[in-house]
């Protein structure tokens, strides 16, 4: 083949390719592009910042759930407790804060029933017998001493998730099960028959700060609850 020949040649060969790689490729070819859905961005909660609460793992979600249930129940009290039970049980997800001095009182292990799941509670009861955990907002009572010593009477404050609590007597008190030992023996926290069973160690403490009408709130991102919840979705003036 002559020079010119080739060169003609290549000329046709290149042309043909850089057509090819420039032309639009087929949508049939590619996979689906996949845009993340995300949640509307919260305002800025500057006692949220304050609190850290962010690194200790409470979602600003939960704490403003939380501000709202109680400013409807008409709580005054200046502690609000919450357990985020979305959290797996090996983590700290009891959070006792002083609203008024702006300080993170106890933020330590809480354990959830038995039959509310393993790792992570996913079913939720008000039935006397269940052995679950029962979601939503809570006042707190007074103490006694029973079989796990010095306790906490709670009355629940949503029908329909528990206002049976104290039928069945689901109590704020100190468990060996739950701490740190019980974690790296089994994975996860030890279980109660409903009860936010807290660290033995810290149970006098946590139910001196919290007790006598402060507000307690159950969290777990569950759906029948988040809709049906008077406190979460009625105005005060309605209640």
């Amino acid at each position: 083949m002559s020079t010119f020949l080739r060169a003609v040649a290549f000329l046709l060969i290149t042309g043909l390719a850089y057509a090819c790689s420039s032309a639009p490729a087929s949508t049939t070819d590619q996979p689906a592009r996949i845009t993340a859905v995300t949640s509307p961005a919260l305002p800025d909660n500057p006692l949220y910042n304050e609190l850290g609460l962010e690194q200790a793992g409470l979602a600003q979600a939960v704490f403003e759930y939380a501000l709202t249930g109680r400013r409807n129940l008409g709580n005054h009290h200046p502690v609000l407790t919450i357990a985020d039970m979305s959290q797996p049980s090996t983590q700290k997800r009891l959070y006792v804060i002083d609203l008024k001095a702006h300080k993170l009182l106890f933020n330590t292990y809480v354990a959830h029933g038995r039959n509310s799941g393993g790792l992570v509670p996913d079913r939720f009861s008000n039935t006397p017998s269940s052995w679950q955990t029962s979601l939503g907002f809570y006042r707190t009572l007074g103490t006694y001493m029973g079989k796990h010593g010095l306790s906490l009477q709670l009355k629940g404050l949503e029908k329909g998730f528990n206002t049976n609590v104290q039928d069945r007597n689901i109590v704020l008190h100190g468990a060996n099960y739950v701490c740190e030992d019980t974690v790296r023996l089994k994975g996860r926290l030890g279980w109660s028959e409903g009860c936010p069973a807290v660290p033995y160690a810290l149970s006098k403490p946590i139910i001196l700060a919290v007790k006598d009408g402060s507000c307690l709130f159950v969290y777990a991102p569950n759906d029948d609850y988040l809709k049906k919840s008077v406190y979460l979705n009625a105005a005060k003036d309605t209640l």
